[in-house]
């Protein structure tokens, strides 16, 4: 295949368990874009998080967050793109929600990733793996309070049901104007409706010049899903979710095997 652009998820895909960047990884990445390659993380952490782990993985250029309602560039923070989920919508949902399942506690991720709006439960419950930031930030507000701005992304999770069971409450209340997902953290993400990893790396691949068919796409969770469909060639990751792998057209390696150093090294070396 040509190829223009890597765009690879983080989290369980392009970083072993541990979080980092293996050194046969690093030297992948870096082999494709001594190629011209663009490469370019795709994911539902917010900036402040692609930024713990940018300088292993040698990236500096763009980068899709917040499961690609955010296109920024790491180096100068410009913003290419925001696509927000509305308040209205929010409080519809916040508000359904916690009569189909009460204790369900909420949080916005606003202001290009940098502003973390969440409600005292939730930040009671959250870890600093959760969101890549100490829990002692996040605020602690009220839900009208929560709900009241835009979001990159609306958060939702409970302190005893699973993310797929919250998420298919989610999806069975009958409302639109969102769309919901999960990545395998212990919450629901919701963004605004039809904006998903893959409409944003058609965003970022517009602004490049880059064809559809010449994208190589890596992930693992439910949220990759429709990325790895789109890219001219998706490719799931070993161990990942069923969802991931019924989108994807190959499978490879686990992260902790270096899956996708294994699949660009293959391209790199068929494109001679």
């Amino acid at each position: 295949m040509p190829l223009r652009l890597i765009a690879s998820d983080l989290d369980g895909t392009l970083l072993r368990n541990d979080l980092s960047v293996s050194p046969r990884t690093r030297r992948a990445l870096d082999a494709a874009r001594a190629a011209g390659i663009h490469v370019v993380p795709v994911t539902a952490r917010q900036p402040i998080g692609v930024r713990r782990i940018a300088e292993g993985a040698g990236f500096g250029g763009w980068a899709l967050c917040s499961n690609g309602a955010l296109g920024i560039h790491l180096g100068t923070g410009e913003v290419l793109f925001e696509r927000h989920l509305a308040p209205g919508v929010q409080r519809a949902l916040a508000t359904a929600m916690r009569e189909a399942v009460p204790g369900t506690v909420f949080a916005s991720i606003r202001e290009a990733g940098e502003g973390f709006y969440a409600q005292g439960d939730y930040a009671d419950l959250a870890a600093e793996t959760d969101h890549k930031r100490d829990p002692a930030t996040m605020g602690r507000y009220a839900l009208e309070e929560v709900v009241s701005g835009p979001s990159l992304k609306f958060v939702l999770r409970h302190p005893h049901v699973s993310p797929p069971e919250l998420l298919a409450a989610v999806r069975g209340l009958g409302l639109s104007g969102f769309h919901a997902t999960h990545s395998g953290a212990a919450f629901v993400e919701v963004a605004a409706e039809g904006f998903t990893k893959a409409a944003g790396l058609a965003l970022l691949c517009g602004k490049l010049g880059v064809a559809q068919a010449d994208t190589l796409a890596f992930g693992d969770a439910p949220n990759d899903a429709e990325m790895l469909a789109w890219a001219g060639r998706g490719v799931a990751m070993g161990g990942a979710h069923p969802e991931a792998r019924a989108a994807a057209d190959e499978v490879t390696l686990s992260n902790e095997e270096d899956g996708v150093a294994v699949v660009v090294e293959r391209v790199l070396a068929e494109l001679g």
